[in-house]
C-alpha cells in the first residue's frame, strides 16, 4: 500500500490528465482541536493549447472532485494560484492546495 501522499499525488495527476507536469509538491502537518492531517501544495505546469484546455478543466473540476484515498479524507481542494503566458508559447502553471485528514 502506497503512502497517502503518493496516493493523493497520483489521483491529482490522473485528474489533471496527461498534459500536466508535476513541478513541485510540499507537505506540512496540519491539526485542529478535533482533526489531524497534512496540507499539500502541488504545482503543475501545462504547455500548449491542449495543455491550457486541460488546465482549465482541472481548475473547474478540482474543488468538487471526490478523491478516494485509503484511510484519508480530502477535506479541501482549491486552486490557489494560476499564472498564464502566451509568449513564446501557451503555458499555464496551476498551484493547488489540498487538505488531507486522517479518516478515524
Amino acid at each position: 500500500m502506497r503512502h497517502p501522499s503518493l496516493q493523493l499525488l497520483h489521483a491529482l495527476l490522473r485528474l489533471a490528465g496527461d498534459k500536466a507536469e508535476l513541478i513541485s509538491h510540499a507537505e506540512r502537518p496540519w491539526a485542529s482541536a478535533t482533526f489531524h492531517g497534512t496540507r499539500h501544495t502541488v504545482t503543475l505546469e501545462f504547455n500548449g493549447v491542449d495543455g491550457i484546455a486541460a488546465a482549465d478543466e482541472l481548475i473547474a473540476t478540482l474543488p468538487e472532485h471526490e478523491f478516494t484515498i485509503r484511510g484519508q479524507l480530502v477535506a479541501d481542494a482549491v486552486v490557489a494560484e494560476v499564472t498564464q503566458w502566451q509568449i513564446p508559447a501557451p503555458r499555464m502553471v496551476v498551484e493547488c492546495e489540498l487538505l488531507l485528514l486522517a479518516d478515524i
